[in-house]
This record gives structure tokens, sequence and C-alpha cells, in this order.
């Protein structure tokens, strides 16, 4: 029997790792909008564990941390790598970690920048270049000529993949249902994939990622992203995407128990709608860090969490700067399980 698993983001990590926003990035335009939420998302990790965050050159790693001891952020959690990027949403163009006994797979699938919409050259070489640098501890590199993104799949950690076939079939329009789920039970180590046929968000260029809408939560649970407000273009969409959740059933045939997100009012940018998805949350050890964009909802969305996932704090960080990229939390964050990060001497 194989010994190669996809854990689930709940279990114990090693660190969270991020990349550090500039002025070659997309953030450009509103970099010290995005800097400051940069800094809370920090602030908040390293009061539970370790955050290791890309630089691309000395000069960015030196203003950061200048960024960070003014927040007076615990630096003893902080570990910098420098390395080349084009953008900073390392959920898709960083490290799918499986464990492979005692050792570990890097998981480096093929990033399209989002099926071609955005430069992504140096993105795609990201995973290459950060084992390079000598951060991983017993893990290899395992290189996938498949395009998929890490935020367009998630896992309990033990054996079934939820994920969005409107995302993985603009991804591979020419192959098959059947073909595209054998590609991830084979490369990702499961052995039951779930599709949703529904659920978009305004705002979203990820051709509906699935942790923009609804993820798996320890003990058969699933948080999703509701939306009851009849009047909203939203309103149909994730209605029928609930029913179709509510229809889905465990390993041993049982319903899901659902976890309906709170939906905040609009958030427009000049004129634009924007993202504002409560379910593009981080989980640490711990914790959860929720996107907070500073709505009514804030609240009551921390409740739900708190109550799919009991004995972790729910640490609100703001994330309007991020939605204007048409991304959030989850996003620009991806987990390292524990035991993957070279040690420092």
């Amino acid at each position: 029997m194989s010994d190669v698993r996809f854990p689930a983001e709940w279990e114990p990590q090693s660190a969270i790792l991020i990349a550090w926003p500039h002025a070659d990035t997309d953030w450009a335009e509103r970099l010290g909008e995005v800097e400051e939420t940069y800094v809370a998302l920090v602030a908040a990790v390293t009061r539970f564990e370790p955050i290791v965050i890309c630089v691309a050159d000395d000069d960015l790693q030196t203003y950061a941390e200048a960024r960070l001891r003014s927040a007076r952020v615990d630096m003893a959690q902080v570990r910098f790598v420098t390395a080349e990027y084009d953008d900073t949403w390392l959920r898709d163009s960083g490290p799918i970690t499986l464990r492979d006994g005692e050792r570990f797979r890097l998981m480096d699938f093929r990033f399209t920048g989002w099926g071609g919409k955005f430069e992504a050259s140096r993105d795609d070489l990201l995973v290459g270049a950060l084992s390079a640098t000598g951060l991983f501890g017993n893990a290899q590199v395992h290189s996938v000529d498949f395009a998929l993104e890490g935020g367009a799949i998630e896992t309990d950690g033990e054996g079934t993949l939820l994920s969005t076939w409107r995302c993985l079939h603009e991804r591979h329009p020419d192959a098959s249902r059947e073909a595209v789920t054998d590609q991830l039970k084979t490369s990702l180590a499961q052995d039951r994939v779930l599709w949703l046929e529904h659920g978009y968000l305004e705002g979203d260029d990820t051709d509906a990622h699935i942790d923009t809408l609804a993820r798996l939560a320890p003990d058969h649970g699933i948080v999703f992203q509701a939306c009851d407000d009849p009047g909203d273009s939203h309103y149909a969409e994730l209605q029928a995407m609930a029913a179709e959740i509510a229809a889905l059933r465990t390993r041993d045939g049982q319903p899901y128990r659902l976890f309906p997100l709170p939906w905040a009012q609009p958030v427009l940018d000049q004129g634009r709608r924007l993202a504002a998805s409560y379910a593009n949350y981080l989980i640490l050890n711990g914790a959860v860090l929720m996107p907070a964009y500073g709505d009514v909802a804030d609240q009551a969305a921390a409740a739900v969490l708190a109550q799919a996932y009991p004995g972790r704090e729910i640490v609100s960080v703001p994330c309007r700067p991020l939605i204007w990229q048409n991304g959030s939390l989850h996003c620009i964050t991806m987990q390292l399980p524990a035991g993957v990060l070279a040690t420092v001497d």
C-alpha cells in the first residue's frame, strides 16, 4: 500500500509561505494599502507558527524587515528566502506538498497564469527556485505536466478531493472529465474527486477556484459561501451550489455537516464588483485567519468558522486591499506541512 498522502490544511504545519509585494508586481498601483494587509497577516501568523517570506532581492528584504519590526512582529518566527516571482499568489504558484512516508513530494504543476490571463513565467519556476535555496528538508520536487493551481483543489487528508469543473475544464478544454479526474487522483494520491458544477463570484478571474466557494473542514464538514439576497446577481448560482453541496456524501455515504457563510454587501471599486468571499480563509496551527471586509457580516462569518473549527482561535485580517486584485487571504498563502522545512542552524 502506498504511503503517499495529501495532508489536509488543518493538519500540523511547519510554516506558512508568502511572497512580499513590490513595485514590479500587480500591486504597484496600491502598494501601500496592500502592504498593510501583509503586515497584519504576518503579525497574525507569527502568533501561532513560523512564516517564510519570499523576497525579490536584499533591498526588499531590508524594507520588509523594517515594516515588520515597526509593527512589533516576532521576527524569530520570520524567515526570508530570495526568489524571483511575477506576483504574490502563492496558493497557485507555490508547492502542493504530499507526504511520502517520512519524506515529502513538492508537486510542481504547470502554472499558466490562470489559463494564460497573466504573465507567469517566473511564477512557474518558483517551486524549483525555492527548493534550490535549501528551504526544504527531506523533500523532492516532482514536476507534473498538467496545469493546476492550489486554489482549485481541496482535500480532507483522507483521499477525497473537492474541485469545480468550471475551472479544470477551462484549463483543459480538450480533456474529458474522466481524464482530468484520473490525473488528479494519480498525481495527488486521491481516490475520490467530488465535482461542483455551480458557483462563481464576480471579480474572480480564476474561473471559479474552489477556495473562494467551498472548503472541506474536519469531521466531514464543508464550509461554503452562501448568498441569501434574492436581488443579488449571485443568488441563483450560489443557491444551486448550496444544493449540490447538500447532495454530496462522505466516503461512508453520509451527508456532510454544512456551514454556510454569510454574504457580504457588494464591494465596488470604480464600479467593478470585487470578490469578497469569506470562504477564502487560512487554517493555522491552533487558529483560523479569516478575511475581513469591514462589513456587518464579518462577525457572523467568524462565528460560523468557530463552529466549523472548534478549539481554534478565529483571527480577522483586513482584506479589502487584496480583493482589488481578485483574490483574498487564502490565495496569497500556502501552508507547508510539519517536517518539510529544513532546519536552520
